[in-house]
């Protein structure tokens, strides 16, 4: 007994000196240093919601957006992620907690009577033998040292990261949804502007043709005039591979049919009207993006692996227990038959030869990692950012630009047609203006339509919606 205590002793001694011998490395995750202001933000006078970027008052995107949270797959399959965190942080937190399982059985058992000599020979050895038991077992591992509790903390903040990652799964769709929605309300805006050309070219056709019958002009006039007309038409049958792609992307985006996202879309809009671009801090937009709160939550859930690996150097201690009854005879299984062992157990690494070293280095990399990671969407979140508010800015001087031109060069081609009625103009006066402006309507539409989506990519930019911080 003298030698057993001592060997458990010795035994328990080296298992607490392997734990001394790598302690846990620490990894250094100091805050990224963040610029005050974003070189491209608008005046501080400047205040919009960012719900007003995108494109609320368009019935399509009300229609489709709301069938898209409620049945989009990329949806569904985030939500799923979510659940999966969170089963496995209930089976964490179980973990800590003792386990209790029951069992019931019957043995039958046959043996050689002669092996027992003298008393198998006398009959005293019974050669058949069946055995009733039930029991309840019970285990606990006492946690001393935390590692369980670790490995629990890293599953909640998965939760927060599958959380975060679903969001920033929603915002993209939705940024889509608009986008794609945009796209089509530029296409009917561009569609007007060809109808609005082709018209005018009809018209000097028109009047071509009246004045070669007339005989003051000639028929060459009315044949460009036509030409013109009929560039209008291709231009405006283009349009309809474009429709075709937007109606396969919304179907792929909101899980709708071709019919419901055509019926969504052929319901009547107001114009775009883009609207200013809100002023925002590097505060909010750290605590708006998704992808920043995920990359936070996996740096925290690497931190507590790191914990857990570095507490597998420290013995484990365990309890259990059964408390069962078993009897030779099923009228005895209540009849004093109660058996039971209560034990108390430590076990812990002696020589693994480097296996807890490894883990511990595996989890501080994959921690180093998650930090990089962290900076990294704080730096893409401010890079998305200051982008967004350039690319809005130049989109809005580049709308002005081409809504100036429209106007202007619409003008010049209608003073040119007045001054061909008057005769005081060649009808390739007429007709070199109206070409100049034919195409001013339709790149005004464009560049109207470029303006509406740089103010979605600003709102996925931001984090989709007000800090409230």
């Amino acid at each position: 007994m003298r030698r057993s205590s001592l060997f458990a002793s010795a035994a328990l001694s080296l298992c607490l000196a392997g734990c001394a011998l790598q302690p846990a490395p620490e990894i250094a995750t100091p805050t990224p240093d963040l610029p005050p202001a974003f070189f491209f933000a608008p005046d501080a006078g400047t205040s919009a919601a960012l719900a007003a970027l995108m494109p609320g008052d368009d019935p399509a995107w009300r229609a489709l957006s709301a069938a898209a949270l409620a049945e989009a797959p990329s949806l569904s399959e985030a939500a799923a992620r979510i659940e999966s965190a969170r089963a496995g942080a209930r089976r964490a937190g179980a973990e800590r907690l003792p386990n209790i399982g029951a069992g019931a059985d019957v043995t039958r058992n046959r043996i050689n009577p002669a092996q027992f000599g003298q008393a198998g020979q006398q009959g005293f050895i019974p050669r058949e033998q069946t055995s009733y038991g039930a029991d309840i077992t019970a285990s606990w591992d006492l946690d001393i040292f935390g590692r369980l509790k670790a490995e629990e903390r890293a599953a909640l903040a998965r939760i927060d990261a599958a959380t975060a990652q679903a969001q920033g799964v929603r915002l993209t769709l939705l940024a889509e949804i608009a986008a794609s929605i945009t796209d089509w309300r530029v296409l009917d805006a561009r569609a007007a502007a060809i109808e609005a050309d082709a018209a005018a070219a009809r018209q000097l056709a028109s009047l071509a043709k009246v004045r070669e019958d007339a005989g003051i002009a000639p028929g060459f006039d009315r044949v460009r005039a036509d030409a013109t007309a009929s560039s209008s038409a291709v231009r405006l049958a283009a349009l309809d591979s474009e429709r075709a792609r937007l109606i396969g992307r919304l179907v792929t985006l909101t899980g709708q049919n071709a019919d419901s996202v055509r019926a969504a879309l052929a319901m009547p809009a107001p114009a775009l009207a883009p609207a200013p671009a809100p002023a925002s801090l590097p505060s909010d937009l750290l605590a708006n993006r998704p992808d920043v709160a995920a990359a936070a939550a996996n740096l925290a859930a690497s931190d507590a692996d790191l914990a857990a690996a570095a507490r597998a150097r420290f013995p484990r201690i365990t309890l259990s227990g059964v408390i069962g009854l078993l009897a030779f005879d099923p009228e005895d299984f209540f009849n004093d038959s109660v058996i039971g062992t209560l034990t108390a157990g430590i076990a812990g690494p002696l020589l693994d030869f480097g296996r807890v070293g490894a883990g511990i280095d595996a989890a501080a990399a994959d921690k180093r990692a998650a930090f990089a990671a962290y900076r990294g969407a704080v730096f893409t979140a401010l890079g998305d950012a200051e982008a967004a508010y350039g690319v809005v800015a130049a989109a809005d001087a580049e709308a002005r630009l081409s809504i100036a031109e429209r106007d202007q060069l619409t003008r010049a081609a209608s003073l040119a047609e007045t001054r061909y009625r008057a005769g005081l103009a060649s009808f390739l006066e007429v007709l070199e203006a109206r070409r100049a402006a034919d195409a001013s309507g339709e790149r005004a539409a464009a560049a109207m339509g470029r303006a509406a989506r740089a103010r979605i990519v600003l709102w996925q930019a931001l984090g989709g919606e007000v800090s409230s911080q």
